[in-house]
């Protein structure tokens, strides 16, 4: 359900939150084990430095998995996020509770999802995103369809997309040339 970039840059602006869902999109989905049992979780960089470049734009993130792991809680704490919701078992019910806790309305709120379980928040909130690697399901209730897959920089594309429309881009990317 693609929408015209005017609507999108319109409802870009209107953002405060960006929700994170993280298996299939943070991660490429693959769960390892060590043989002691611990998950064992690969993030890309990229996303991490993208979380860092919606921070200089003033958004703040969040996100929302049906797992936890210790690898997951500690990348949430390196990178610092503003809500963390784990473990949930209701995404749609920790979804209502994350904008009454947050004072925000879903129009101030764009999430990206992978899965079914994702379906009913990705419905909700003003823009939509799912990775290229996507269930069919996603992919077509969604805003934009990313090119890069989960956990191959699928969240930095939906936030570099998000801070064009914006119009943070430049300034942004101003902060990083250099001088010759």
């Amino acid at each position: 359900m693609t929408i015209p970039d005017d609507a999108f840059a319109r409802r870009a602006r209107g953002l405060e939150w960006l929700l994170f869902d993280v298996d299939g999109v943070l991660t490429d989905g693959t769960l390892y084990y060590t043989r002691w049992g611990e998950q064992i979780k690969q993030f890309n960089v990229r996303d991490g430095q993208g979380f860092r470049l919606a921070r200089r734009a003033g958004l703040k993130l969040g996100l929302l998995s049906g797992r936890r792991s210790r690898a997951l809680e500690r990348r949430a704490a390196e990178l610092d996020f503003d809500a963390v919701i784990l473990a949930s078992k209701d995404k749609i019910a920790d979804w209502e509770r994350f904008l009454a806790k947050h004072h925000c309305a879903p129009r101030q709120v764009a999430f990206i999802g992978d899965d079914l379980g994702d379906l009913a928040v990705l419905g909700r909130c003003a823009l939509s995103f799912a990775p290229a690697d996507a269930a069919a399901e996603v992919k077509s209730v969604v805003h934009r369809v990313l090119s890069a897959g989960g956990g191959r920089g699928a969240a930095r594309e939906m936030i570099e997309l998000i801070l064009k429309a914006r119009g943070d881009w430049d300034g942004i990317l101003a902060d990083f040339s250099l001088e010759l």
